[in-house]
């Protein structure tokens, strides 16, 4: 019968100690706790009363004394990492090696080849000098070195790439797997780039550590089951022509540009972004060179009341004047004429009230839902209405239009949904009728 492993939890190693004493009625100054497949904690009583947590790896080659093979401290080394640890030196034993003379021998390789062997940080410097050009949003560049030196460089930096194992990759991970989910999934598939691209550089061979199908996800949780998803505070489609009468009574730009980005359903970058160079008013058109997330051209039909908005805009800042009125942004800053900081409309949020009940993005899933719940007009309409790409490679090569008429309609329909009159709240008093 198999004997049981992952036995220990994190709360029964982190209270591990020893107690009682020895059959010579001494006290106990050293405990092992076994947690399945050769993998013990070992817990050490110091002398100044301290305890000290360690992993052993115990093992047993035919014909062969056992042996302990020190793993590290748990204060460098988790639980997770351990068992994945004992993992590899069951392999090597079932294999017919020594695991203390396979991690010998492989140190020793690794110090005679320091000196020439390309690291994880110059690999993955190289990684990103030569994919740079690619990356056109400026955030994702900068996360990508930002993120590496602050979770993996002190950790696996030094190490030879061709010396990244799992248990390596799972010590980066662990520690931030349940703190940040998001970030350690960007994280993992960064590392994955790297080393997929040292393999084909011939820096290193092998399966990739890092991969995520069919390896690491035997290991770690799902990033969604670790933290469920939270999608941005949208307004119901029913309270936007209520919050559409509040904010057009604010003779503001932010005010404006929350207003435009409402009647146009695009991200609140590509309206701080946007300038009057992009508008086409004989043909309502409002022409994105390079709508976010998709990084392509986006055409977006201009409703009557988003014309409006513009003319509103356009007023403004003439009546500011100076570099605000020369500005070749729709709404630009109304001291410099820049374009709008990135939370100038999450203040307007605040300031109407709204803080944690909706934010700008969330306005575009509004739109969607009432398109789904309130119209006719094709799924697809919608989609591309938001700049959602639609349909699989195959059938974007042959469907290439955007569908600019159709989308007509259904931005029209929705400004007249936004501004449809509100029932009055006017009391009547009724007359007594005496008899």
């Amino acid at each position: 019968m198999a004997r049981a492993i992952e036995r220990l939890s994190e709360a029964k190693i982190r209270n591990a100690k020893p107690v009682g004493r020895s059959d010579r009625g001494k006290p106990r100054t050293s405990v092992m706790l076994c947690d399945g497949g050769g993998l013990y904690l070992q817990a050490t009583l110091g002398r100044e009363g301290n305890v000290r947590r360690s992993w052993i790896f115990r093992y047993k080659r035919p014909g062969y004394p056992s042996r302990d093979m020190g793993l590290g401290s748990f204060n460098d080394i988790g639980l997770a990492e351990a068992r994945e640890m004992a993992r590899e030196c069951r392999k090597l034993v079932k294999e017919g090696l020594d695991p203390i003379e396979h991690r010998n021998t492989r140190v020793a390789r690794n110090l005679a080849a320091s000196s020439t062997a390309m690291t994880f940080a110059e690999a993955a410097e190289t990684y990103i000098r030569q994919h740079r050009a690619a990356w056109k949003n400026a955030v994702h560049a900068a996360q990508w070195p930002a993120s590496l030196k602050t979770y993996v460089f002190p950790i696996i930096g030094k190490l030879p790439v061709s010396e990244v194992s799992t248990p390596h990759v799972i010590k980066v991970l662990e520690r931030i797997w349940h703190e940040k989910p998001e970030t350690a999934s960007r994280i993992r598939g960064r590392i994955e780039s790297i080393l997929g691209w040292a393999t084909v550089s011939g820096h290193r061979d092998g399966d990739n550590p890092a991969r995520w199908r069919g390896h690491l996800d035997k290991r770690l949780p799902s990033r969604t089951k670790v933290r469920q998803v939270r999608h941005q505070k949208s307004l119901p489609y029913t309270e936007m022509p209520a919050f559409m009468v509040d904010l057009r009574q604010r003779r503001a730009i932010a005010a404006l540009a929350l207003e435009f980005a409402i009647l146009t359903c695009v991200r609140t970058s590509d309206v701080r972004k946007g300038k009057w160079a992009q508008i086409d008013r004989a043909q309502r058109i409002w022409t994105i060179p390079e709508l976010s997330k998709i990084h392509r051209e986006h055409r977006v039909p201009l409703s009557r009341a988003a014309l409006t908005v513009l003319d509103k805009a356009q007023q403004i800042t003439r009546e500011i004047g100076g570099h605000v009125a020369q500005s070749e942004y729709l709404f630009p800053n109304d001291l410099t004429g820049a374009s709008l900081s990135e939370n100038a409309l999450l203040a307007l949020l605040q300031r109407m009230g709204r803080k944690g009940m909706m934010t700008t993005h969330g306005c575009r899933a509004t739109f969607r839902t009432w398109a789904q719940e309130r119209t006719n007009f094709p799924w697809e309409i919608a989609e591309l209405s938001l700049g959602h790409t639609v349909g699989t490679k195959v059938e974007r090569a042959y469907a290439r239009g955007d569908a600019l008429q159709k989308r007509i309609a259904i931005m029209q329909a929705w400004a007249d949904f936004c501004a449809r009159p509100q029932p009055s709240h006017t009391v009547v008093a009724l007359h007594t009728v005496t008899r």
